[in-house]
This record gives C-alpha cells, sequence and structure tokens, in this order.
C-alpha cells in the first residue's frame, strides 16, 4: 500500500486523541495502525535501548534492526550483545556492502573522513545510508530515538512526520523528553546501556567520530568534533518540510 504525507494529520489527530499520552500508547497505536510494516532502528544508545524496552517487553509487532558500520565501540558491540540476552528477541543487521567498503579504502584509506566534510558524508552514505534504504524498502512506519535537543537541526522537526527520501511515515516517541528523564526511566527499569554514557558520551556513533563533551559543550558536540555544528548529519535523518 502506498502512502503519503497526507496522511499525517489523521495520524496527528489519532495520537492526540488518546487520554493519556506515553510513549508505549503511541506505538501501540501506531503498530496497529501499521501490521507487519513498522520498524525501528538501533544503534544501542540509550534512547534506543528505552525504546527497545517498550517494544520487547510488550511484545509489539515492530521489527528492530540496526546498521553495523564495522567501526562501532566495543562497548557498543558489548551493549547489542547483553540486549539479546535480557530480551531473548532478534534484532536484524544490516551491513555497508563489501565492495562499496573494499573500494573506498582503497581508494582513500581507512580515515579519509577526517579530510573533508564530502569525504565523511561517503563514508556515511556507504557504512549507514545505503544499508538503511534496504532495511526501509517496503515499510511504512519507521521508529527512531531521535529527541529534539540532539542538534540544532532537529527543532524544527516534530514527533510525527513524512520521510521523503525513503516515503514513510516517521515516528520519534521520545522526541520532547530530556536526556535526564530518559537516563531515569533506563534507571527505574534496570535497562541496559552503553557505558560509554557515564564517561561523557551524549551521542554514540563510530568510534572515529565520536567522543565525550567536555562541560559546557553542546550535546552534539562530540560528534563529528571538527566540523561546522550546523553540518553534524549523517544523513540518515533529512528532514524536509510536511
Amino acid at each position: 500500500m502506498k502512502f503519503s504525507k497526507h496522511i499525517l494529520p489523521d495520524l496527528a489527530a489519532s495520537l492526540h486523541e488518546q487520554q493519556r499520552r506515553t510513549p508505549l500508547a503511541d506505538l501501540l497505536l501506531l503498530a496497529d495502525k501499521f501490521p507487519d510494516s513498522a520498524v525501528f532502528s538501533t544503534s544501542f544508545g540509550i534512547e534506543d535501548q528505552l525504546i527497545t524496552h517498550l517494544i520487547f517487553e510488550n511484545d509489539l509487532p515492530i521489527q528492530v534492526f540496526t546498521l553495523d558500520t564495522g567501526r562501532n565501540f566495543q562497548e557498543t558491540y558489548a551493549t547489542w550483545s547483553r540486549t539479546l540476552e535480557r530480551y531473548k528477541k532478534p534484532i536484524r543487521t544490516y551491513f555497508p556492502q563489501p565492495a562499496a567498503i573494499q573500494n573506498l579504502l582503497t581508494d582513500k584509506g581507512p580515515n579519509s573522513f577526517y579530510q573533508s566534510v564530502d569525504n565523511r558524508k561517503e563514508c556515511c552514505y556507504i557504512r549507514k545510508v545505503e544499508p538503511l534504504g534496504r532495511a526501509l524498502k517496503g515499510k511504512q512506519l519507521w521508529i527512531t530515538g531521535i529527541r529534539a535537543e540532539q542538534s540544532p537541526n532537529r527543532h524544527d522537526m516534530t514527533d510525527l512526520e513524512w520521510d521523503e527520501a525513503h516515503q514513510l511515515i516517521k515516528f520519534h516517541p521520545l522526541f520532547h523528553w530530556s536526556f535526564e528523564e530518559v537516563r531515569a526511566y533506563v534507571r527505574q527499569f534496570s535497562i541496559p546501556y552503553n557505558p560509554l554514557h557515564d564517561k561523557g558520551f551524549v551521542s554514540i556513533g563510530c568510534a572515529p567520530c565520536t567522543r565525550a563533551i567536555r562541560e559546557g559543550e553542546d550535546f552534539r558536540a562530540g560528534r563529528w568534533w571538527w566540523e561546522d555544528a550546523s553540518k553534524k548529519e549523517c544523513g540518515l535523518h533529512v528532514h524536509a518540510s510536511q
């Protein structure tokens, strides 16, 4: 079934008509409206762990998947393993195309992303964007762990939007949550999370492109820190007006 952005007002109205809106209530409603066609993308950050917990603990009919870029922190892989052990549910994995990685490293070496924004975006495209396209193919609802305060580029977004690039509905159940609210919930329910969050890492991506933030720095300062703050997106979440 082909959707268009014109269904957004009705979906938003359905969400707001609920007596008490919570991330779980929203996920239940949307999963019911998109049976067998709702997916959640996790990178095992603390927001994603909270959403994974809601999906797995409540047996929601939402497929959980991840993109393994091949350059994740060991702590991220350990969190992945702990999540599988805790919930006993599958997490589908998508890898970059081997030939694309081979050609990139042959032509430009392993650290070309430090040399220019274009090179970094090329690496992100090969390791993240192209695999994401395969993960979302044929789907109708994409759930993410995006929060508004994570990046200046995200303040003009809404929790429910149309993704023009992938032609589907995109929903961010924790969009209005603060980082501290997420941490408190994770502690309350003993949800496994990446230990790098306890070492100053707020946003965790590939190891060569992520560092801990310093006191007073913006949430996104630890990602691609050598670039201008306004350009710090990898291409997975391209926002277009509704």
